[in-house]
């Protein structure tokens, strides 16, 4: 059974329980990283949100990992983004409660990640974070959908950023406000990382964007 075909490792809230959570953070860790790098955002959920940490599925040492090998920065392979969303469902849909919804929060190629969930089930997605990351080229099932729905998306990144190829950060920027109610933020001084005045902002983003 390879690896897209199986169920995801994860690390969990110590509240756990997800058979009665009808919100569930999900931490999207970027490429190279492991689920114990994100946990610590944990401080910006809303009080006792129940939130996974999920290990990608492509290994590339035995503590890093990828949703998917990079051929050409900014334009990822369908097929591996496909399969690596597949993987994030087949997780989703094997662990949480069928009512339950996930706020997904990602960093670098797991904010990407965030992104697809959005695109593909937009109905079982709520408030994602884009953190240092970008969408996707071409069109996704719920692109549609979501020109429509305008569901609020945050997206914060390093103004000092040069890890993300410029043409995929010009995509995001283009594709976020036809498609979504954005709350776009960029740091002066930061590059390819998260610093404390992000956090802030998506406290606050979560805490409005996440009604009770």
């Amino acid at each position: 059974m390879s690896s897209t075909q199986s169920i995801l490792k994860a690390i969990t809230s110590p509240n756990w329980q997800a058979d009665q959570a009808e919100k569930v953070a999900l931490f999207l860790h970027g490429f190279g990283s492991n689920e114990e790098d994100l946990p610590a955002l944990a401080q910006v959920l809303p009080e006792g949100m129940q939130w996974a940490s999920l290990r990608a599925p492509v290994s590339l040492a035995p503590t890093q990992h990828a949703w998917f090998h990079i051929t050409e920065p900014g334009n990822p392979d369908p097929i591996a983004l496909e399969q690596a969303t597949d993987a994030i469902w087949r997780w989703v849909d094997t662990t949480l409660a069928p009512h339950s919804v996930v706020v997904p929060i990602g960093f670098s190629q797991g904010g990407l990640m965030a992104s697809q969930l959005l695109r593909t089930r937009p109905e079982r997605v709520m408030a994602p974070v884009i953190l240092g990351g970008f969408v996707a080229g071409g069109s996704m099932p719920a692109d549609e959908q979501l020109s429509t729905q305008r569901p609020a998306v945050f997206s914060g990144r390093g103004m000092e950023d040069r890890v993300i190829h410029p043409a995929a950060v010009t995509r995001t920027e283009e594709w976020l406000p036809g498609h979504t109610t954005p709350t776009i933020r960029n740091y002066s001084g930061l590059a390819h990382g998260i610093n404390a005045e992000e956090l802030i902002d998506v406290r606050e983003f979560l805490a409005l964007s996440i009604s009770e």
